[in-house]
């Protein structure tokens, strides 16, 4: 047995432990016995198993296994309440919930040294996989560099290829591959497909298998495998989804939406709960007209809203077809100053909590320059198969409010793209944190 078969093991009784020492610590003696840990201690290994959170990928980083393990242990949280509903004792909400965070403090802690850990074994040469290349190509860069962290585990031993090459990694010939990857104790073996005729393809995978190597095919068409895709069975048939987003999983969409009702909420209660008022007599004092403007605007598979934004302009008949310019006459003082701190879209987080927009997401743009970009720029209509949002990662990267160049618009739904296909928690929380970063200091396009 290698040691790193060990590692699954010690991770279950660690968290086992974990567990079963924090109830027993912080619980009251009559609330926990052996029955009630045994329940809590099997519903968390059952929660892992139907979450697959054990086996872990080679190349899995810790904030990657970070959303797994939130997922984990939101679930073991829910069967924690549900094994205390069956108890006939009274149980304070709040004294529940200081204990499953010290759970969630500790079983954190753990995760944090187990990937410290494996990291630095992996640096010293443990857990390691001799890996080699067959043929080269643009993507054997690429690959290099996958290879070339330490704390992932591989170890680059050179690539084969018809071509010959002074370079020190290059072995020989492709038919010189197979006796260098016996003598060498190769783990991995990477073909390159775009280097490779059928029959030396199909001679690698029978070798392969008659000596127990793993083999892993690179495809060729960098168009297509270079987005995020999602590989799916019908009828044992591999079908390529080229559009599989991070945003459609169970995990995003109810995470999202509950995050999204949260913070909605709390703006509405604590800021537009008095800002409105003010606003209100600040806006009709200074035009006529009413305190929000409303705006029919493309959403999730373009489908139309209402989107709210307190009123920043005198009443006119361009509103819903040109966008504001720099000194634009029809906007007001108090327009230019809530436009300028970005205050003008506040009301949008009603549109987040009705459920129309996201906190953060591709945002939305007026009617009419979706049918004028549609045609024009690339891949522009990807961006709605996601909520629209308040702010997004084009906004934080300076691609906000008038378009002035074709750059502008085809920058902004590269980024928009970029977001739904890598999206995180933490991604959402960087752009938040830089929209109101960026709306205190003030921003160049704001106007």
């Amino acid at each position: 047995m290698k040691r790193s078969d060990l590692i699954i093991p010690i991770s279950i009784v660690v968290h086992l432990a974990i567990i079963h020492f924090t109830l027993n610590y912080f619980l009251p003696s009559h609330l926990i016995g052996w029955k009630t840990i045994s329940a809590y201690l099997g519903f968390w290994v059952l929660v892992c198993i139907f979450m697959d959170f054990y086996p872990t990928s080679r190349k899995e980083r810790f904030f990657e296994n970070f959303h797994r393990f939130i997922q984990v242990f939101l679930l073991f949280c829910l069967g924690y309440f549900t094994i205390f509903a069956f108890k006939n004792f009274h149980f304070q909400i709040l004294n529940q919930a200081y204990i499953l965070s010290w759970l969630f403090f500790f079983l954190l802690i753990y995760r944090i040294l187990f990937f410290y850990i494996r990291n630095k074994w992996r640096i010293l040469g443990g857990n390691s996989a001799r890996v080699i290349v067959i043929g080269r190509d643009r993507n054997l860069k690429k690959i290099r560099q996958i290879f070339d962290e330490p704390e992932l585990g591989y170890r680059y031993l050179g690539y084969f290829d018809e071509n010959s090459s002074a370079s020190q990694t290059y072995h020989g010939k492709v038919a010189h591959s197979y006796q260098y990857i016996l003598e060498n104790g190769v783990d991995e073996i990477y073909c390159l497909a775009s280097r490779l005729s059928k029959q030396q393809l199909n001679d690698l995978i029978t070798f392969a298998d008659n000596n127990l190597k793993k083999i892993k095919i690179i495809p060729d068409n960098k168009e297509i495998f270079t987005r995020a895709m999602d590989v799916e069975l019908f009828n044992k048939i591999p079908i390529l989804n080229l559009r599989k987003s991070p945003l459609e999983t169970p995990y995003a969409v109810y995470g999202k939406r509950i995050f999204d009702v949260i913070f909605s909420g709390v703006v509405i209660l604590f800021i537009l709960s008095w800002l409105t008022p003010i606003l209100y007599i600040l806006i009709k004092a200074e035009s006529k007209g009413p305190l929000f403007f409303r705006q029919k605007r493309h959403g999730v598979n373009k489908k139309e809203f209402n989107c709210l934004k307190f009123r920043s302009m005198a009443v006119n008949s361009q509103a819903h077809e040109q966008m504001a310019l720099k000194g634009d006459s029809r906007v007001t003082r108090i327009g230019a100053f809530i436009r300028r701190t970005s205050i003008d879209e506040l009301p949008q987080f009603f549109n987040v909590l009705m459920g129309n927009m996201s906190v953060v997401g591709p945002r939305p743009h007026m009617q009419a320059h979706t049918f004028q970009y549609e045609t024009s720029v690339d891949k522009y209509l990807v961006r709605h198969y996601a909520k629209p949002g308040i702010t997004g990662l084009a906004q934080i990267k300076g691609y906000r409010g008038e378009i002035i160049e074709e750059r502008d618009i085809i920058n902004r739904t590269r980024l928009d793209i970029f977001y739904l296909e890598k999206w995180s928690p933490l991604l959402d929380i960087q752009i938040i944190t830089r929209t109101v970063t960026n709306a205190l200091g003030g921003e160049e396009k704001a106007y």
